[in-house]
């Protein structure tokens, strides 16, 4: 054996071993879809709040109330259960590595599961169930930090509204601690003890011009995927139909008769994928420039990471990303430099055809396959197995620098970078000792495990199968970008007007 291939197995090792460890660190992490599940059941009670033109309102629930406080109680089970397996690890091993990020972890869920309880308070108190509400006031845990020393003294005062006292100084608490629908409904329940009618008029006033513009980001976070919907199980009907009907001349059959001649043996893309994604990207750049970086930033200009804002940390990630994606697409250019030029269907943006169609339509059959596919993920995971961060940090930023950052990352940094290296390079290597079907599926599937989190995997497989269909089917990695792009805008549309709600 070589030492080049000793060097890779030595790799590849590491990197199942490191990727291995961050989808089980995953298991206790919530899934970003029931952050998203939560904010879309906030704006839908901020816009049920509305009493404009009647003919709105069968747009919206017609129990918000009663669908939003069993929405809470679901994500609440699942964060208890992450916080138990938690705990249940942090008991079997106290002295370990893990042990350290498993109690922040620990930390972060309990905040959690607080805030989820000052609000289910809110919730059953609005439906009569007081007693209920004063109990889910009053499971909130000892104050240890500035955010639950917060969470507590919101709790203490919702407790005393209900019990029909005035505690001290509500007012600037529960403006300071709640927001939306939560934080109108506390404050008219103090208004009211407090009998402040004009105050009260006010509230009520501003909400309804809060509640109008609520109504609109609930139709526009919904339009686009009802819209997709519609039209992809359009397009999976007619492929399903023309495959029963023309069978060996169909779309779906015909993909496997595409192929690419690959210049290169295995060990090339054995080398570009160990090396190039994980060794560069993973290891380097994640492991070693990024730290040293910001150690060094800390040290010569006093840059706390630990107080970036929200656009610091959008500018951040960029960054990052462009690293990452300069080292994987420097690996990939050095180890089949010597194979060039190679044909002129490898990599190949062109502006010709009907690659836009294909980017369109691939967009919309997804839709409705991921949707499902996540559906069912959502009934095994029980909210627990993690998301990408960026997402959680995209909802909570409302700077609009921020929101551009995150755009250039996630709907063009991201696609192209991701497009040349698991379509353009490792789909369309892996046809030389696979089918092309089965190239499609495995370039998939490692597509979605290096995205380390285990909720995900199934989804973002089947995205990753239908974007390689569509190069597949276009040999144009315009198609699989603009898929890519319009999968990735879409997420970052549905953050904006989900985490704009005041």
């Amino acid at each position: 054996m070589t030492p080049k291939r000793i060097l890779l197995w030595g790799l590849t090792l590491v990197a199942i071993a490191a990727i291995a460890l961050d989808l089980i660190s995953s298991w206790n992490q919530p899934q970003f879809q029931s952050r998203l599940e939560l904010s879309q059941t906030d704006l839908l009670l901020q816009a049920a709040q509305y009493q404009g033109d009647s003919n709105t309102a069968p747009l919206t629930d017609r129990n918000p109330q009663k669908t939003a406080l069993e929405s809470y109680q679901k994500t609440r089970s699942s964060v208890e259960k992450a916080i138990s397996s938690a705990q249940t690890q942090i008991e079997a091993s106290p002295a370990s590595d893990s042990a350290k990020p498993l109690t922040v972890e620990l930390a972060k869920q309990k905040t959690l599961r607080d805030e989820l309880d000052v609000r289910i308070g809110i919730l059953q108190a609005q439906q009569n169930q007081v007693d209920a509400a004063l109990k889910s006031w009053a499971t909130l845990t000892a104050p240890q930090t500035q955010k639950s020393r917060g969470l507590r003294s919101t709790a203490d005062i919702l407790t005393a509204l209900w019990q029909n006292t005035l505690p001290p100084r509500a007012e600037p608490i529960l403006k300071q601690n709640l927001t939306g629908w939560f934080r109108s409904r506390s404050l008219e329940k103090l208004y009211t003890l407090e009998q402040r009618s004009d105050v009260l008029s006010d509230l009520r006033t501003t909400e309804q011009q809060v509640s109008q513009q609520a109504l609109a980001k609930w139709i526009g976070a919904n339009a686009v995927p009802t819209i997709a919907l519609i039209l992809g199980f359009g397009i999976l009907l007619f492929l399903g139909g023309q495959w029963l009907i023309s069978r060996k001349n169909s779309l779906l059959v015909g993909t496997n008769l595409i192929k690419w001649t690959v210049p290169w043996d295995y060990e090339i893309t054995w080398q570009v994928l160990v090396v190039g994604f994980f060794a560069v990207g993973q290891l380097l750049i994640g492991q070693v420039l990024l730290p040293v970086g910001l150690l060094v930033a800390k040290s010569a200009f006093q840059v706390d990471p630990a107080a970036f804002t929200v656009r610091d940390r959008a500018f951040l990630a960029l960054i990052t990303y462009l690293l990452l994606a300069a080292g994987g697409l420097g690996v990939l250019y050095l180890s089949i430099k010597k194979f060039l030029p190679i044909e002129n269907n490898w990599f190949r943006f062109t502006l010709k055809g009907r690659w836009w169609l294909w980017g369109i339509g691939g967009y919309a059959a997804a839709y409705p396959l991921v949707a499902g596919i996540s559906w069912l993920n959502d009934k095994v995971w029980q909210g627990r197995g993690g998301s990408n961060p960026l997402l959680s940090i995209a909802l909570e930023g409302r700077d609009p620098i921020a929101l551009i950052l995150f755009f250039v990352t996630a709907a063009i940094a991201a696609p192209l970078f991701e497009e040349i290296f698991f379509r353009g390079f490792l789909l369309a290597s892996l046809t030389k000792y696979f089918s092309t079907w089965q190239a499609i599926l495995l370039s998939g599937l490692i597509f979605a495990i290096v995205h380390l989190s285990l909720s995900e995997v199934a989804p973002l497989t089947v995205l990753g199968i239908i974007l390689g269909f569509v190069y597949t089917r276009t040999q144009n990695l315009m198609a699989s970008v603009l898929l890519h792009a319009l999968w990735n805008s879409g997420t970052l549309l549905a953050l904006f007007l989900l985490g704009s709600v005041a």
